[in-house]
């Protein structure tokens, strides 16, 4: 099956891009009847040095992402991956010449089709008299033997536009930008890895790679790599990259050792999220500083792509500060990046925290919950989102992204190794306050928000009372804080449902003599009715609100996953409340009764449901014995 592209035509498709680029573009003119680019102020350029490169098309931004002042004067075109035509390139010969010009400078990839056509292009150039000379570049780093052929012109031709550009926006003639340019070329190499082919647009992809190989060394045309590796993390095979280009071994590599100066070029070859390309260049830039390499200039971007390609190419060029002036040198080229004219390396990039206020005494602190019942709660909480997280994601697949489950799962983590660190807040405000800032800083997401907006504003009624009617006005202030700032309201299928259901049976805690687990028990049971309900709902707010109503058929994983933690905690409490009160009876209870109570304790579990098995016989071994029995002396 060929790929899907948003083309209009396969075969007007190198036109129609060239044309919307120049269309965007006041600096660029389309050279009529070619598909060649030029600077609209080509006449400005008399008396100067002009640069023509290009290529196939498909590695877009390159090439005429790269013309302006201070890079290149046009581009020719060809069709996808295909050299460009000898008529186009000789079109454009003659129309910077045209133009006053004092000579063209043609910069070629080596790959035999580019040679082929602009070399005939010049030598039909220079038979009229025109002054033309070529440069190939070759800066492939993947051969460890070089074959006839030499290396292939990858990204690391982009960085020769650039120099040659600032040469020949300074006046520095034909003769010395090639010669100086030749010097430079030299000085650097180019590696790519890619997760997968890409495909010319009516085409199938190139080559096929399992979900566990990696391709090494490939070119820019889709074609297969030197070698197969198993996928591994970034950082292993930034490594192995830079390894093989730097490897003495290897005939083609770039002489980089420790106190080398060097531009980096972190280029995505089409497809890599900008997610990716950020691991990757910091993994490159950790590895080259680890082994004492200078990073004077670090270029990331997407320079030369390979259609749609998801993989990455590193560029090495050795560089000193002649060098390195025109690097930095001005350009209006669209495509180049606006790069900082100072060194990466040696520049601090971190900056310290601000302090955190210290907080106020609380004079609540010795009525809160005894605090290794606040540990209790908030461990049994933690392993239910854990064990919650598949379901979770799977809920969220309906709506949205598939990482509810993760997200909760990530704050469950948060919160386990917080609790490891030491003991808790004893104050119920500072608990709350220190699990939203948590939360909000290890949760990520709308959810971390939502629990950090929730808890910051539940903690306040908490600062002056931790009794029962403080509880349910907590509760208030939470919802009223989701309310105000998440913008959903009861009955649009949120994680708000259930905890709304929650705080109007909480209510009840304002009235005198309000019994604390009856009423628990009711929210937690209306909590988990409104999270079912949720799936009978319209979304209203939060990102299921985009999707058709008709496609939720499941239950809102938020409001599930509040509804499983307010369960938990009412679970946690009553098991609590039992043991206290066995603990009392234990005091005021004769030896053989309470023995009596410590075993009904041993077969009733956390809900309250009786085990199946007796204590052990005389032989040593259990009997089964039906659910309802009870079993005490």
């Amino acid at each position: 099956m060929n790929s899907k592209k948003l083309v209009n035509t396969v075969e007007g498709c190198a036109d129609d891009a060239l044309a919307g680029l120049v269309a965007c573009n006041p600096n660029l003119q389309l050279l009529q009847g070619h598909r060649v680019a030029l600077r609209s102020d080509l006449d400005s350029l008399k008396g100067r040095v002009a640069l023509l490169s290009g290529g196939g098309s498909g590695h877009e931004p390159a090439h005429a992402g790269f013309i302006g002042k201070g890079m290149l004067t046009g581009v020719i075109a060809g069709a996808v991956f295909t050299s460009p035509a000898v008529g186009s390139i000789l079109a454009a010969i003659r129309a910077v010449a045209q133009a006053g010009t004092v000579g063209t400078l043609l910069i070629v990839k080596n790959y035999t089709g580019d040679r082929l056509n602009f070399g005939l292009a010049r030598e039909q150039a220079q038979a009229e008299g025109i002054p033309v000379e070529m440069v190939v570049i070759g800066d492939d780093s993947a051969f460890t033997v070089l074959k006839k052929a030499g290396r292939r012109g990858l990204c690391g031709t982009v960085l020769i536009h650039k120099v040659a550009g600032a040469l020949a926006e300074a006046g520095v003639g034909l003769e010395e930008i090639t010669n100086r340019v030749n010097v430079v070329a030299k000085a650097m190499g180019t590696l790519g890895v890619s997760l997968s082919s890409c495909s010319v647009p009516g085409s199938r992809p190139t080559f096929e790679l399992s979900q566990d190989e990696v391709e090494l060394g490939l070119g820019i045309h889709g074609e297969a790599g030197v070698c197969r590796i198993k996928m591994a993390s970034a950082n292993e095979i930034v490594t192995l990259m830079l390894d093989h280009m730097t490897a003495s071994s290897n005939v083609s590599h770039v002489p980089v050792q420790s106190g080398s100066s060097v531009v980096l070029m972190v280029n995505n070859l089409g497809g890599l999220s900008f997610l990716e390309v950020g691991i990757i260049a910091d993994a490159a830039v950790r590895t080259l500083e680890g082994r004492g390499v200078k990073i004077a200039r670090a270029l990331v971007g997407t320079f030369m792509s390979a259609l749609e390609m998801p993989g990455i190419s590193l560029t090495l060029l050795l560089v000193d500060e002649p060098l390195l002036k025109l690097i930095d040198a001005e350009t209006t080229a669209s495509a180049w990046p606006n790069v900082a004219k100072v060194s990466v390396t040696g520049r601090k990039r971190t900056r310290a925290a601000p302090a955190e206020p210290l907080e106020a005494p609380d004079s609540t602190a010795a009525e809160g919950l005894p605090l290794k019942r606040v540990v209790l709660v908030m461990e049994r909480v933690c392993t239910t989102l854990l064990g919650l997280e598949e379901h979770l994601n799977a809920l969220d697949r309906a709506a949205g992204d598939g990482d509810c489950g993760t997200t909760h799962s990530r704050a469950a983590r948060a919160i386990q190794g917080w609790l490891k660190e030491g003991p808790p807040p004893a104050s119920p405000a500072q608990l709350l306050s220190r699990l939203s800032l948590l939360l909000l800083e290890k949760m990520g997401g709308s959810s971390g928000a939502l629990y950090g907006l929730f808890l910051t504003a539940a903690a306040q009624p908490l600062k002056a009372k931790t009794d029962l009617p403080a509880w349910s006005a907590a509760m208030d202030a939470g919802l009223e804080a989701l309310q105000k700032y998440g913008k959903a309201a009861p009955g649009d299928r949120t994680m708000l449902d259930s905890l709304w259901a929650a705080g109007q049976e909480l209510q009840a805690w304002k009235n005198p003599g309000a019994n604390l687990f009856q009423v628990l028990t009711k929210a937690v049971q209306s909590a988990e009715a409104a999270a079912q309900a949720t799936k009978n709902m319209e979304a209203g707010a939060g990102r299921a609100s985009y999707i058709s109503s008709a496609k939720l058929d499941q239950p809102d994983p938020g409001a599930v996953a509040a509804a499983a933690i307010l369960r938990t905690i009412l679970e946690v409490l009553q098991s609590q409340e039992m043991t206290d009160a066995m603990d009392r009876d234990r005091m005021t209870t004769p030896k053989k009764t309470w023995m009596g109570l410590r075993r009904l304790r041993s077969h009733t579990d956390i809900q309250g449901s009786r085990k199946t098995t007796k204590p052990k016989n005389h032989c040593g071994h259990r009997e089964e014995v039906p659910d309802h029995t009870v079993l005490c002396p």
